[in-house]
Order: structure tokens, then C-alpha cells, then sequence
């Protein structure tokens, strides 16, 4: 059936200001949500308090309230703007509550405005941890023993029951807010007062240790003819105790076997039917147990979530569209997959390829925060990369987060495999790391795996990494055969100078005399079955290209790159706006990124995306491809924050042309040394300062100058 036409407006409700657990990703479901409604004719009006986001932009919404998500203020847009319908299901956390606060307000029938994509009942059977149970329990699935308490004296005689330690989920929460893992009554009275704070019911739920389990979440979708789609699955190499958003993904899912995702298959399709979701999407995550593969049901999330995300861009299937046409009544079959531009939305998305996701955290800002993950989610951004293999894709992902130490390295001065062993017990930022010097260094598979549990396949795998490595060390000069082998392994121009006692340049010019480079493949959601119309790319040592040639000039933008506290959603804003002005002007846009939560990573944003690392070795393979494509103007560096530009001054001496503010330029703004000798010669007055590139320099400057001094490093951001 076509669109339910009853539906002439919708009040879309944001996210609100960006946090820990709710960043940029609910700009690009929303943006995506009033895009898609406006295309129907359907009037939109739009709540959010987030200024730096691209759907606050007056031509995404008929009318943009940017105002506190409040019900009191909700209540006055209604009362003004005479919505049809309120769709709460792409904003968060933040929306889903505000929705539920309409509802126990009475507003919205007093009101006449009905909620579309979840209905109260439905978001109250996926949020509210007791009714869940029940549900997982009524379809033959099983749940974590588990109490649900709403005083801390409750809380303290259900862990004597189910005893120590145990896990604590507060209900209606986002990024596990107030959640933890209590080992003793003075964790628990810690962590439980917490989650009963943030719950908005006082409600948490106490739930038996799975910790060390598999974890795994599928992407689920119905239309409210009951057709259901599995959009992706995904798995976290962290086992279960590692919130999902601080742990490393991979998708697919690796590590089940066919009868093990078969069995999580059926169970999120009875979940999603029997919650009531039935215009939109939901995200199911369940513990596998290693041992004997006993499946439990942890939580779902009746919305878009920041798995929805990765899974719109690791299979090209655009959940957040889909959901808000599902919401306004289109069933699935009826809604044409863009990218083959022949097969529908309940065809499913098939990969052949391996997508990697690793986030980034931001600990050095907080000297006092706890390093440990846990179930309360701790990191500020990630970064996705895509290869033709586990080991390529994670290697390309490392480096994606652009921050030093992430990527694998084989310097072992300094450390021993027993202190490795023991630091990766505890889960931290760095545990991948440490996992893969430690079997560097002689650590056995049984060994890692006992002390992290990290499946053994991934562990192999890492050895694999290493053993490319050890030939690497061991063969100078290395031949073209592991020089390919190394590019396919996912290894940098850098590790592989590193390794070799070069520069990276000399590793880059000897793939050039070879000609060593990737091609570029296609994300066309089929595994190659259908043909694809988007060009969203990323790269492989592979044989064939799929980039195709074009006559049209085109201008390639340089994206920000993962989330950092100091740089955002408002660099992703400049992008997006920037390929929107160029393609205005005729020219072909070309968007370079590796952030999935964004808006300048949807498919249909620019004429082509790469999703890439944001380094100077892959970036100028981009250009490469794109310049052997059809004529390239220039690269924009200047709009996605700190990372491209510093890549400009190498970019322009390989002799790209950068557009808009020349690398001289930025080094005179950037490097503290030139600005100030800019001032000296402006005759401009400043304080006085030094510049050290050394700690004793800085202590000389600073006793010249006299305490307190403000320290001020070049090159950095936030």
C-alpha cells in the first residue's frame, strides 16, 4: 500500500546537545528522517537544542524550534504547529523519554497528535527491563537471571541473591548511563545509586555476571505488514562486561556458526513482533556462551541507535530512511534500495567484505578518570574502516583514529609478556595492543584468551598480523611478493618503514616503481549480485577498480575523521555544507572520510565516497584513483578541523592543489613560533611568550617570563 496520507506533518524530535553515548549519529538519522518526510510533501517541524548539527539548517525542517526537548515546550510546538504525528524514534534516548513524558502527561491525546515508528506500548515493552523479560521468556528465549529493584535496600537484598558480582542496568537509559558491574556491596551502592538517579522510573535491574561471554547485536527492521529484515549483524571482539560502543566490532558477525546465527535470526524476529515494533527498526543484543553456546537476550533498543549507524554504512542500507518511510506507512517491498536501484528494502544486504569499528576515547583530557571500560560507555567517537579481510580491515581502522599507539606496532623495548599478560586482564583502550605485542612476544592463543577472553579466532588472526611482521623484520630488501602481502595484511607505508628502519616516503616510492596500489571497491549492499549506482568506496590490494571515469571537474573534501573532544559534529557540518555548495556550482563533489556516526558518510550527501583513513598515504591514493577517473580541481583541507590540515603541507608537496586557505598559511595561524613573529612584525601587541621544543627550554621561558604561564602546544585542537 502507498503512504498513509492522513499524515500531513510531523513533529521530529532530536537528540539535544551531544554527550557521551549520543553523539553526531542522531544528526545523520534525523537529517536523514526530515530529508525523506519533506520528499513526500509531508510538513516538518523540528525540535532540537543543538545548534552544531546539520539538520538544525532552515531548509532540512518547515519550521526549526531550537529549544530545550522538554514536554512543557514540546507541548507549545504542538499547540502552535498542529502536527499530525510525532516521530520520536530517531533522536536517542533523548527523544524516546520525551515521547514517554507526552504520553504520562496525557498530551498527546489531549492534544489529537499520535507517535509514529514506535507506539508507547512498544517502546515501554523494549525499555522497561521487567516487561522485556517477559517477552524474551514468552518466545522460548532465555534472559540473565536477574531482579528488578527501585530502592537501594532493594538492590542490596537482590544481590545477596543472586550474588557477587553482578550487573547493574538502570531502565530508559542511553549509553549505558548509571550502569556497572558491582563485585561488592560498596560497588554496588555506587553504581545502583547511580543508575537509580538516571533512571527516569527509579528503576534498575540487577542481572547475573555473563561477563567473558560473546556479545553480539543484529539490526532488525518491520513494516507494519509484518515483513522483518536483518540488516547486519555485529560482533564485538570484547566480551561481554566492555559497554558495545567502547568495544572493537566487526561485521558480520565472524565467529558463530550457521546454527548459532540462525538461532539469534529467529530470536530477534519474534522479539521485534512481540515487542510491537512495527514501523521502524530496533537493535537486539544477546551473550553467546563459549562453552557451550548457550544464547541469553540481554536488551534491545525500540529506536536507531549508534549500531544503526555503522550498520547503515557498513552495508549501504540506509536504516534511518527506511524507518521514517516505514513510520509514514510504506511496507518494505515497496521501497526501492538506492544504491542497485533494482531490489527492495526486504531484500536483505549481503557483504564481501569485513567492517571493522574501533573507537576512540579521550583520557588524556581527564588525567583522574578511570581508565577501566565497563558497561558504562567511556568513549567520545570511532572510526569504521572496510578491507577484504579481518586483518586488513582492522589494521585500516587502527590507524583511522588517528592517535598514536593505536595502531599495532613491534617495538618491544621495555615491556615483558608477563606484565603484558597481566595489563590485559583489565580492559582498557589499549588491550588490543597489548594483546598483539603480547603474542609478539611469545604468548600462546590458550594464554591471551584465558586472561581477556577475545575469541580465538581473532586471536589467530592477530598472529597472522604478526608473523607478516616477523617476515617483514626478517627480509631486507623485501620483494615485491611480501611487499604485497603486507599491503594485503592492512600494514601502512609507516609500520612497514618502521619495521624496515625507513621512511615512509622511500616504502611509498618503491610501491610506485612496483606499481603497488589499491584499487577501489564498491559497497553495493548485494555482494556484486546487482549492479551499483551510488559510488561509495573503499580500498584493496585487490585486481580490478570499480571507480568509473567522469568528464565533469571534480573538487574532493577532506572530512574530520572520528569524533575528539575539540573536534565534532560542527566539522562535519562545514563538509556536508561544502559538497552541497560545489555540487550546486556544477562540479563533482568527492567526500574522503572514515566516521560513520556523520552526515558526510551517507552515500547520497556527495557524488562519490571513500570511506578511508584520513593519513597522507590513503588519502593520496584517493586522489590517485580520482585523478585516473577524470580531471580533479583540488583538495579543500580547511573545513574538517585539525586532521586535514595537517595532512595539507604534505598533500601540497606531492603536488596536489589545495583549495581555499594555502598550507603556508595554516602553518602561520597553527605553529605558535611564526604566529608570534607575525605579531612581532605586525607590530601587534601580545604577551610576552617563548616558544620550547624541548621540557628545559620551557623551563627557562617560563622563569623569564615569570608563573603562572599558559602552555599552548602548536598543531593541536580542543
Amino acid at each position: 500500500m502507498p503512504r498513509d496520507n492522513s499524515i500531513e506533518s510531523v513533529l521530529v524530535i532530536g537528540s539535544g546537545p551531544i554527550v557521551i553515548g549520543q553523539a553526531c549519529e542522531f544528526d545523520y538519522s534525523g537529517t536523514q528522517a526530515c530529508r525523506v518526510l519533506q520528499s513526500e510533501g509531508i510538513r516538518v517541524i523540528l525540535i532540537n537544542s543543538n545548534p552544531a548539527t546539520i539538520m538544525t539548517d532552515p531548509e532540512f525542517a518547515d519550521a526549526t524550534y531550537i529549544e530545550p526537548i522538554t514536554p512543557e515546550i514540546i507541548e507549545q510546538i504542538i499547540l502552535k504547529e498542529k502536527p499530525t504525528a510525532i516521530l520520536a524514534t530517531l533522536g536517542g534516548q533523548t527523544a524516546l523519554n520525551a515521547a514517554m513524558q507526552l504520553y504520562e502527561r496525557g498530551s498527546l491525546e489531549r492534544l489529537g497528535v499520535k507517535l509514529i515508528g514506535a507506539d508507547i506500548p512498544a517502546i515501554k515493552r523494549g525499555e522497561d527491563r521487567e516487561i522485556f523479560k517477559e517477552i524474551v521468556e514468552k518466545i522460548g528465549g532465555s534472559s540473565a537471571k536477574s531482579i528488578i529493584c527501585h530502592t537501594m535496600e532493594e538492590c542490596i537484598a537482590g544481590a545477596a541473591i543472586l550474588n557477587y558480582p553482578v550487573v547493574v542496568r538502570p531502565s530508559f537509559t542511553m549509553g549505558g548511563l548509571g550502569s556497572g558491574i558491582a563485585h561488592n556491596q560498596s560497588d554496588l551502592e555506587l553504581i545502583a545509586g547511580a543508575g537509580l538517579r538516571h533512571s527516569p522510573t527509579t528503576e534498575v535491574l540487577l542481572e547475573e555476571s555473563i561477563i567473558g561471554w560473546k556479545e553480539f547485536e543484529l539490526e532488525v527492521m518491520r513494516d507494519h505488514k509484518d515483513n522483518v529484515v536483518i540488516v547486519c549483524s555485529i560482533e564485538n571482539i570484547d566480551p561481554m562486561g566492555v559497554h558495545t560502543g567502547d568495544s572493537i566490532t566487526v561485521a558480520p558477525a565472524l565467529t558463530l556458526t550457521d546454527v548459532e546465527y540462525q538461532k539469534l535470526r529467529d530470536l530477534s524476529i519474534d522479539i521485534i513482533r512481540e515487542v510491537g515494533v512495527a514501523t521502524g527498526g530496533c537493535n537486539i543484543q544477546f551473550a553467546v556462551n563459549p562453552a557451550d553456546g548457550r544464547i541469553i537476550v540481554i536488551e534491545m533498543n525500540p529506536r536507531v541507535s549508534r549500531s544503526s549507524a555503522l550498520a547503515s554504512k557498513a552495508t549501504g542500507f540506509p536504516i534511518a530512511k527506511i524507518a521514517t518511510k516505514l513510520a509514514i506507512g510504506y511496507t518494505l517491498d515497496e521501497i526501492q534500495n538506492d544504491i542497485t536501484k533494482s531490489t527492495p528494502a526486504s531484500f536483505e544486504p549481503t557483504l564481501d567484505y569485513i567492517v571493522v569499528k574501533v573507537p576512540r576515547f579521550a583520557f588524556e583530557k581527564f588525567p583522574e578518570a578511570d581508565t577501566k571500560l565497563t558497561t558504562t560507555m567511556k568513549s567520545v567517537g570511532e572510526a569504521m574502516a572496510i578491507g577484504r579481510s579481518f586483518p586488513q580491515a582492522l589494521q585500516k581502522a587502527l590507524r583511522s583514529v588517528e592517535k598514536k599507539g593505536t595502531s599495532f606496532h613491534w617495538n618491544t623495548s621495555g615491556v615483558t609478556k608477563e606484565y603484558l599478560l597481566a595489563a590485559m586482564s583489565v580492559p582498557t583502550e589499549h588491550r588490543l595492543q597489548q594483546i598483539q605485542l603480547g603474542l609478539f612476544l611469545g604468548l600462546t592463543i590458550p594464554e591471551v584468551f584465558a586472561a581477556t577472553k577475545v575469541d580465538p579466532w581473532f586471536l589467530t588472526q592477530i598472529v597472522e598480523i604478526n608473523q607478516v611482521a616477523q617476515e617483514i623484520l626478517s627480509e631486507n630488501p623485501l620483494s615485491e611478493e611480501l611487499l604485497r602481502k603486507a599491503k594485503n595484511y592492512g600494514f601502512s607505508d609507516l609500520q612497514i618503514a618502521h619495521l624496515t628502519n625507513q621512511k615512509s616516503s622511500d616504502v611509498m616510492a618503491a610501491r610506485a616503481r612496483i606499481g603497488l596500489h589499491p584499487v577501489f571497491k564498491t559497497v553495493d549492499t548485494c555482494a556484486a549480485e546487482f549492479e551499483a549506482h551510488t559510488p561509495y568506496h573503499y580500498s584493496s590490494y585487490d585486481l580490478e577498480s570499480e571507480v568509473i571515469a567522469r568528464t565533469k571537474p571534480a573538487v574532493i573534501i577532506l572530512g574530520s575523521g572520528p569524533n575528539r573532544i575539540g573536534q565534532g559534529v560542527e566539522f562535519d557540518y562545514s563538509c556536508v555544507h561544502a559538497a552541497f555548495a560545489l555540487k550546486e556550482a556544477g562540479f563533482e563533489t568527492v567526500m574522503i572520510n572514515c566516521n560513520p556516526e556523520t552526515v558526510s558518510t551517507d552515500y547520497d550527501t556527495s557524488d562519490r565516497l571513500y570511506f578511508e583513513p584520513l593519513t597522507l598515504e590513503d588519502v593520496l591514493e584517493v586522489i590517485r584513483a580520482e585523478q585516473a577517473a577524470g580531471p580533479v580541481l583540488g583538495v579543500i583541507a580547511q573545513l574538517g578541523g585539525q586532521t586535514p590540515l595537517g595532512l595539507a603541507r604534505g598533500l601540497q608537496e606531492a603536488g596536489i592543489t589545495i583549495l581555499g586557505t594555502s598550507p603556508d598559511a595554516i602553518d602561520m595561524a597553527e605553529d605558535r613560533g611564526q604566529f608570534g613573529e607575525l605579531l612581532n612584525v605586525s607590530s601587534l601587541v601580545a604577551p610576552t611568550f617563548g616558544m620550547a621544543n624541548t621540557f628545559e627550554e620551557a623551563v627557562e621561558i617560563a622563569h623569564r617570563i615569570t608563573y603562572p604561564v599558559l602552555v599552548r602546544p602548536s598543531f593541536v585542537l580542543g
